[in-house]
């Protein structure tokens, strides 16, 4: 089911008004069931990987956190390193595999067949939140849950099992279990956010798409479009991707359940580092507390970064092990994305980026020094988001093309070749080309309203906050003609899914 369709708002519907009419401490049962359904209705073959992957971190988690209470941080240990191997393993064997038989196959000149693999719904969401929850054990910043059916509806709690956000225990699982009253507040906070993340992506990714697939996967076909191929790509993945976790994050109000965000303006960064500080948030952070800081603080990196101020400096050296540690971080952010070379250079692209910044960072300063540039100068700031913007959008072209040849295509092409007017070529809606202009509007006007609404929250004016503070009749307005706008102006191309719902 995907959350912009019909039976899914019925199935939320009737979540909601179960969870409701059941006692408050039964209302957790309300959610685990209709987590499990909702997920089975992808397909109920998916479900073994999902009680697999809940089984192992549950029985992990339990046995790291006893040996902790008996001291035996050996055993802790050996538990948790058990349960993480036994987690990542199912997804690697069930999305890497075929990858490794390709390269082995190339490399060697065999002749091993692909394996007939299974790659279940929101495998990568679900297994790194139930990893995270064993080393957070293993950490002690938890208690190790004791009653599994609990710990499966952490595990599979549906509004995020497809896409996220990559929850933490100690944030969300008591939300989870609390019976929540019902209060008309949080129902209408949850609709105005369903509605924000369905405006975003019916409006503007699926609009969008309709040019993105054209340009991306027939490069030949379209030389001039490059260019334009990723700024509608800029447009698709981010309206596409954060309107999903909106209507997420409504799903979780409605029954009084606050979600980690997972966006925060993200073409407003100043750099590659602020903007993995603004996009996937929670991916973000998972990655630094669960890999970064592990890696940075580890002993051998300590070693390393002993020999290195003493090869190259203190400054230097100092540096060197925190650039280590992020390009093996982007690397993983690289393999996580999916199974193939396009996504590792994908991540060594941000990794090198942000490494080589660290290393560079006193020549910056020592730069702007002796140009006289403080950093606080308003053509400064407008610079500096503009070339994040074009480092991002670069990055895309190891993203979208479906293969390696044809991201070298595109990117002879968006150096030799710019032609405006193949857009109008290209169909969009069942009208074909004769409704192209129209599409091309609406995406238009509906990034200007998307860029209004991200410099106000930017400038830290809480958008929805204001509308809701107006007269009740102006406050249904807006929300009804937004509404209206969803239903009049979104794509009549073709039913999209999320993007990051195939992950």
């Amino acid at each position: 089911m995907s959350l912009t369709s019909n039976l899914f708002l019925l199935f939320v519907a009737a979540a909601v008004i179960v969870y409701y009419l059941m006692p408050a401490k039964a209302r957790w049962l309300v959610l685990l069931v209709f987590s499990y359904l909702y997920y089975m209705a992808g397909g109920a073959r998916f479900a073994g990987f999902l009680l697999y992957s809940t089984a192992v971190t549950f029985i992990s988690g339990l046995m790291t956190g006893r040996a902790l209470d008996q001291k035996r941080k050996k055993a802790a240990r050996t538990f948790m390193i058990l349960g993480i191997i036994l987690n990542f393993g199912m997804l690697g064997a069930v999305k890497y595999t075929n990858f490794i038989i390709e390269n082995i196959n190339t490399l060697f000149h065999g002749n091993f067949r692909s394996l007939n693999l299974l790659l279940p719904l929101g495998i990568s969401f679900y297994t790194f939140q139930s990893s995270g929850y064993i080393l957070d054990v293993y950490w002690e910043r938890c208690k190790a849950e004791k009653n599994p059916v609990k710990y499966a509806l952490f595990v599979s709690f549906f509004p995020q099992i497809l896409q996220g956000p990559i929850g933490r225990y100690s944030r969300l699982a008591s939300q989870l279990y609390d019976g929540h009253r019902f209060e008309g507040k949080n129902i209408v906070r949850g609709i105005e956010r369903i509605l924000w993340g369905f405006f975003k992506k019916m409006i503007l990714a699926d609009w969008s798409a309709v040019f993105v697939d054209a340009i991306f996967d027939t490069p030949e076909k379209y030389p001039g479009l490059a260019l334009f191929g990723l700024l509608f790509y800029s447009i698709q993945l981010y309206a596409d991707f954060s309107g999903g976790m909106d209507v997420v994050i409504g799903i979780g109000h409605l029954f009084g359940i606050t979600m980690d965000e997972n966006f925060r303006q993200p073409y407003f960064a100043v750099s590659i580092t602020d903007f993995w500080h603004r996009w996937h948030i929670t991916l973000g952070t998972w990655m630094k507390d669960y890999v970064f800081y592990p890696i940075s603080l580890s002993r051998w990196m300590g070693r390393f970064g002993k020999w290195c101020r003493k090869k190259m400096g203190r400054v230097t050296g100092r540096a060197m092990p925190i650039c280590i540690a992020n390009i093996l971080v982007f690397l993983i952010v690289g393999v996580w994305h999916g199974a193939a070379w396009k996504f590792i250079i994908y991540g060594l692209y941000n990794g090198l980026i942000i490494g080589i910044s660290g290393l560079l960072a006193p020549n910056y300063r020592s730069w702007k020094k002796a140009l006289h540039i403080s950093g606080k100068e308003t053509w400064y700031h407008v610079f500096t988001v503009i070339r994040t913007f074009v480092l991002v959008n670069f990055s895309w072209l190891f993203d979208r093309p479906n293969t390696l040849r044809e991201t070298g295509i595109l990117m002879k092409n968006l150096f030799t070749r710019f032609s405006p007017a193949e857009l109008l070529t290209i169909g969009a809606g069942k009208e074909g080309t004769a409704f192209t202009p129209y599409a091309l509007l609406i995406i238009a006007v509906g990034c200007v309203i998307l860029f209004v609404v991200s410099v106000l929250k930017e400038k830290g004016i809480a958008v929805r906050e204001k509308i809701d503070a107006l007269p009740y009749p102006a406050v249904v307005c807006i929300w009804f003609c937004l509404f209206l706008t969803i239903g009049f102006f979104g794509s009549t191309a073709a039913i999209r899914g999320f993007i990051y719902a195939q992950f």
